[in-house]
């Protein structure tokens, strides 16, 4: 889609046009497709300049006023942003970043407000109440490549708040398929051992059907990856 015309050419550039078409026998096509406008466009635009040259212009004119949300839609807006700005604040939460789509239809959940995206947002910037998405770094310093599904599954814990109405923290122990990204094991615990750990690798291994094999195993910085080698390549 084209941009608007007052984004692609100066007043100036225009004005050339219309005087080159008036007085030098520029030809109508040439000055539509450099414009990038319809005729009709063209002879309006036209109009509005022999009318008054030195005050012509071609910036976009709005039709009607900006649509202006109510005193309690924005009072709504504002308290649940605020809420979320206390999760992103607890350390025991996983949570960093605001979750705009959430605070949407929370509004409308608890108020029956219906609010536009954009403007949730635009009111967060314009209250301190954004964060802007940062770039997300490799979690570790060597990268591990898988060939199929079951070859090879990342094994890992974490321990956090999981719930902002949770009293206390919980262990997360969850197992991924590496080449598929599908999650085989998922269980919140309240005590971590390694027994869990055993119990959890006993349900996953028939799900992927592994059969009689042989591993290899080594630990990164967050998590045990397990590399299942078929009998005719295990390393003993």
């Amino acid at each position: 889609m084209a941009k608007q015309l007052h984004k692609r050419f100066s007043v100036e550039e225009v004005k050339a046009l219309f005087q080159k078409y008036l007085y030098e026998g520029i030809e109508l096509i040439y000055v539509l497709e450099t414009l990038k406008i319809k005729k009709s466009r063209f002879f309006k635009l036209l109009k509005e300049y022999m009318r008054d040259p030195n005050n012509f212009s071609i910036q976009y004119k709005r039709k009607s006023a900006t649509r202006r949300i109510s005193a309690d839609v924005e009072r709504s807006i504002i308290k649940e942003l605020k809420e979320e700005k206390k999760l992103i604040e607890d350390k025991d939460i996983s949570v960093t970043s605001y979750h705009y789509s959430y605070v949407k239809d929370r509004i409308y959940e608890n108020y029956k407000q219906k609010v536009s995206l954009p403007t949730i947002i635009n009111r967060a910037k314009k209250k301190g109440l954004y964060k802007p998405k940062k770039r997300k770094k490799k979690s570790h310093d060597r990268e591990v490549h898988s060939n199929y599904i079951g070859e090879l599954i990342q094994h890992d814990s974490s321990h956090h708040k999981f719930s902002p109405y949770a009293d206390k923290k919980w262990y997360l122990i969850t197992t991924l398929d590496d080449y598929s990204r599908l999650l085989l094991y998922a269980k919140l615990i309240e005590k971590e051992s390694s027994w869990q750990h055993i119990l959890a690798l006993q349900d996953v291994f028939p799900k992927i059907h592994i059969g009689l094999i042989s591993c290899k195993s080594w630990v990164t910085s967050a998590a045990i990856w397990v590399r299942l080698l078929p009998p005719a390549v295990a390393v003993l």
